[in-house]
């Protein structure tokens, strides 16, 4: 059985010390095989608070831990560092690589930079990045679990969300889904969701299911939902048939983050339609 936490927007510089301690000795208990943060790792790009939260995830203790900027991770009022240094900050905690990925015999993570620092918090994808991911999905083994991060989102379910969808994410979707996608993994809009892709792009070659993280530690929650994170769990089979995803939220009166939804996603390899299982 394969593990992977996603966790997202942990926007360092507001976040909760009580709820970060409740996430380490969570994820002590869970022993996940990777972690992927996407994005908005801090709240104004300083290097403090990418310091805080690189402590703060190799306290978490996971084999292999994956990455990605958020738009709150370049400066937004040091204009020179945004223009000529944007990841400076971030590549000292984290490392000069701003798109990891992380392969093992029954998981392929590809995670893709979104951010721009001409935009303010908008996200957006070259046809290079849409190309190069979906030529390493289809070099993908059958019996991997194939997950592509960004920050953005390429679903939302609120009408008042639909200026935060990543730019370009149509035609993503449907090459990464063509060439063997099975999970996009998102924040930036600090909601948790699970939704089949095919409800919102028409012309999937094969089911591609979006999964949203809620905020992880900051105080920065939204719509009435407490710090959240997601678990999908993947033991590959003969078919391939299933992962599941559960969503975990952090419990004030236990201090506990707690199981709130499991849900088992059918899984495609080629010869099931698109769409809504």
């Amino acid at each position: 059985m394969t593990t992977l936490l996603h966790l997202s927007d942990t926007h360092f510089g507001t976040e909760r010390a009580d709820v970060m301690e409740a996430l380490v000795r969570f994820t002590h208990e869970q022993r996940p095989n990777v972690v992927v943060l996407s994005g908005d790792i801090t709240q104004r790009a300083r290097r403090a608070q990418f310091a805080a939260a690189r402590h703060f995830l190799d306290r978490l203790a996971a084999p292999a831990t994956l990455v990605i900027p958020g738009n709150h991770d370049i400066p937004l009022f040091n204009l020179p560092a945004r223009l000529l240094r944007p990841y400076g900050n971030y590549q000292r905690a984290f490392g000069t690589e701003l798109e990891p990925s992380h392969e093992t015999h029954d998981l392929l993570v590809i995670c893709v930079n979104t951010t721009r620092a001409r935009r303010h918090k908008d996200g957006e994808l070259s046809e290079q990045q849409v190309a190069r991911v979906a030529q390493r999905l289809r070099a993908a083994r059958s019996e991997q679990l194939r997950v592509v991060v960004t920050h953005q989102p390429v679903h939302v379910t609120r009408l008042e969300d639909e200026e935060n969808l990543l730019h370009g994410h149509r035609e993503a979707v449907l090459a990464w889904a063509e060439a063997g996608a099975d999970l996009m993994l998102g924040g930036h809009i600090h909601l948790p969701y699970v939704r089949p892709l095919a409800d919102s792009v028409a012309g999937l070659a094969r089911p591609l299911w979006c999964l949203q993280a809620g905020t992880a530690v900051s105080h920065r929650v939204r719509g009435g939902i407490p710090n959240s994170v997601n678990l999908v769990r993947y033991a590959p089979t003969v078919r391939s048939g299933a992962c599941i995803v559960e969503r975990w939220d952090h419990a004030a009166s236990t201090r506990r983050f707690e199981r709130e939804s499991r849900l088992e996603i059918p899984l495609s390899r080629g010869d099931t339609p698109a769409g809504r299982p």
